[in-house]
C-alpha cells in the first residue's frame, strides 16, 4: 500500500513538474523476472525507472547507508527507498559486489523485475562505458529477459555533485526484451558472458544515441 500511494504521489509531481516523455512501457511484462538494464546518468535514474513502470513494482540496490540514517531525516529517506523498491548492499569490495549479485539473483528467482547498470556506475561525460558482464550473468543464471533501458536528460535533473532534483525534462525509452536463456551453450562461460553483455549494450546505445567509450567507467559513485 505504501508502495503504491508513495508511487502515486511521485509520479504525479514528476508528470507535473519535469513532463518526462516515456516510450515503450508496453515492452516490460506485467509479470515474471524481469532484468531492466539501463544506462546510468543520474543519481535520480533509480528513482526514475521505477516510477515509470506502472504496472509493477521494480526493485533495485542501493548502498545500505541510505537505510541506517538517524532522526527525521533518517527515517525520511528509509521510508522512501523501501517503498520504491530498494534493496539495501554494502558493495565496498569484491565481496560486496558478488554479494549485490546474488541479491539480486535471488530476487529474480522470485519472479521479480530488478534494476541494473551494466556500466556498473554513472556516466561523468555522458558517454556510454562498455558493459561489466554481471548483467550476463544474472541473465543466465535466471533465465530472466532482459529489457534495454535508455534515458536521456536525467543527468539534467540532478546533475553529479547536486543534493536535490530540479524540474527538467527527461525521456525513458524501453526496448524490446532480449532472451539469452538459450544459444550461447558452444561457448565458454566467460565468453557468452562477454557476448551477452556486448549485445546489451549495443542495445542500450541504439536508443540513447550516446556516444561510445571503448573502456570500462571507473567512477567511484556514491549509490
Amino acid at each position: 500500500m505504501l508502495y503504491g500511494a508513495l508511487r502515486q504521489t511521485a509520479s504525479g509531481l514528476a508528470r507535473t513538474l519535469c513532463r518526462p516523455t516515456i516510450e515503450g512501457r508496453e515492452n516490460v511484462p506485467d509479470t515474471g523476472a524481469v532484468l531492466l538494464a539501463s544506462n546510468h546518468l543520474s543519481f535520480v535514474d533509480s528513482i526514475i525507472i521505477p516510477l515509470s513502470v506502472t504496472q509493477r513494482p521494480v526493485r533495485f540496490l542501493a548502498k545500505s547507508s541510505y537505510f541506517e540514517g538517524t532522526g527525521v531525516k533518517g527515517r525520511f529517506t528509509r521510508t522512501v527507498f523501501t517503498s520504491l523498491g530498494a534493496v539495501p548492499v554494502e558493495r565496498s569490495d569484491a565481496r560486496g559486489a558478488m554479494m549485490s549479485l546474488e541479491l539480486m539473483l535471488d530476487r529474480l528467482r522470485r519472479g521479480e523485475a530488478c534494476v541494473v547498470y551494466p556500466e556498473g556506475t554513472r556516466s561523468r561525460d555522458g558517454r556510454l562505458y562498455r558493459g561489466r558482464t554481471g548483467v550476463a550473468h544474472l541473465a543466465m543464471e535466471s533465465k530472466a529477459p532482459i529489457v534495454p533501458v535508455a534515458l536521456s536528460g536525467t543527468q539534467d535533473v540532478q546533475p553529479i555533485g547536486t543534493s536535490m532534483p530540479r524540474p527538467r525534462p527527461f525521456t525513458v525509452r524501453f526496448g524490446e526484451p532480449l532472451d539469452f536463456s538459450t544459444g550461447y551453450d558452444h561457448l565458454a562461460p566467460g565468453k557468452a558472458r562477454r557476448v551477452i553483455a556486448d549485445q546489451v549494450m549495443d542495445a542500450i546505445h541504439a536508443m540513447s544515441g550516446q556516444e561510445r567509450a571503448n573502456e570500462y567507467n571507473t567512477y567511484g559513485g556514491d549509490e
